[in-house]
């Protein structure tokens, strides 16, 4: 199959594919045995800091899947380290970064990010991947939304309420712009790297973006994301832009840019495809939960969501969020086999 035939870069652009390409966030990681036995002897930035690692990782849901893409394997938070925080990872509560950014005098401190001399493990991961990967699978780079980003910096891990995120942004916003500008540099150079060394398409993740109102959104968030994705605009790559719990916000993460718009579950597909306009191809949105399901309630759920996409041009079948913890691998494969087979040409 040539290149140009990607069934998930056809439908980013909109155009006929001869399936529905499928592939999952979070598609390599801890519900999969191969991935658990690494765990076993490598840390979460051990993993990140190995391209051979990277490259396995990644690669094993390609082979146990039979998904239409790939998605590196790395973490949002990546370009945190090298800009001078002390960044890890507690079992069971997620990233931890011991001193987070409050103030002038910490933001002026982070370091600029060289992503060839920072980062060039999760590059030379890409190197190889774009060897390894047959041409319909393309490799999916990613970058966190600077927003995001900015929210674990500031709160020091994972931000549920984001209340001191919050608090720079409407006590000090001079702060928050401050710290955004610069991530947004950091992130912007890191996405333009990773399709140089071969990534085919990129994400855009905003996992913490639902928690601004949509005025919020448009004054702390979306110009930097913007900007990011503005930065491979010309690179001939499809963008896709993902934010979890944000269908209030579709409208305005449209005009980053992006060819593609990510779906969480809590809206349906069809609904949240007219929120984003007929221009652009949409992901999504399957709840990860209802893997858990038996297979019969699984496909009926898979059913509704390309009932609702209705065979339009531009859908690429996706979770509405990660795969969870503990999900059964075969549900996951018969995800993908019966969305080939319901959708097959």
């Amino acid at each position: 199959m040539a290149v140009s035939e990607a069934p998930l870069l056809a439908a980013a652009a909109r155009r006929p594919a001869p399936v529905t390409p499928i592939w999952f966030m979070r598609q390599a990681g801890r519900y999969m045995p191969e991935y658990r036995a690494l765990r076993e002897r490598h840390t979460l930035l051990e993993l990140c800091a190995q391209p051979e690692l990277i490259t396995e990782v990644t690669l094993q849901p390609v082979r146990a899947l039979g998904v239409d893409a790939a998605i590196l394997f790395a973490d949002i938070l990546l370009p945190l380290v090298p800009m001078g925080l002390d960044l890890g990872f507690v079992a069971g509560e997620g990233p931890a970064i011991a001193n987070p950014v409050r103030t002038a005098h910490d933001i002026a401190s982070l370091r600029a990010v060289d992503p060839e001399a920072d980062l060039g493990a999760v590059l030379s991961g890409i190197r190889i991947l774009s060897g390894e990967l047959p041409p319909h699978v393309p490799l999916i780079g990613f970058v966190g939304g600077p927003f995001t980003v900015g929210t674990y910096a500031v709160e020091g891990g994972p931000a549920r309420q984001a209340l001191e995120a919050k608090r720079m942004m409407h006590a000090a916003p001079e702060l928050w712009h401050a710290l955004m500008q610069k991530l947004t540099v950091a992130l912007g150079d890191f996405l333009v790297a990773q399709v140089r060394a071969g990534a085919r398409v990129v994400q855009l993740f905003d996992s913490w973006a639902g928690l601004l109102d949509a005025h919020d959104y448009r004054t702390h968030a979306l110009p930097y994301s913007r900007a990011v994705l503005e930065r491979v605009a010309d690179l001939g790559v499809p963008r896709i832009h993902f934010g979890v719990g944000a269908s209030h916000l579709l409208p305005a993460m449209r005009e980053t840019g992006a060819e593609v718009l990510g779906l969480d579950w809590r809206t349906s597909l069809d609904e949240g495809w007219a929120s984003v306009g007929p221009d652009r191809a949409v992901q999504g949105n399957l709840d990860p939960a209802a893997l858990f399901a038996p297979l019969p309630e699984l496909r009926r759920r898979v059913d509704r969501i390309l009932e609702r996409a209705a065979g339009r041009d531009g859908h690429i079948f996706n979770l509405g969020h990660g795969i969870l913890p503990g999900t059964p691998v075969d549900h996951v494969r018969a995800v993908v086999d019966y969305v080939h087979e319901r959708t097959a040409g």
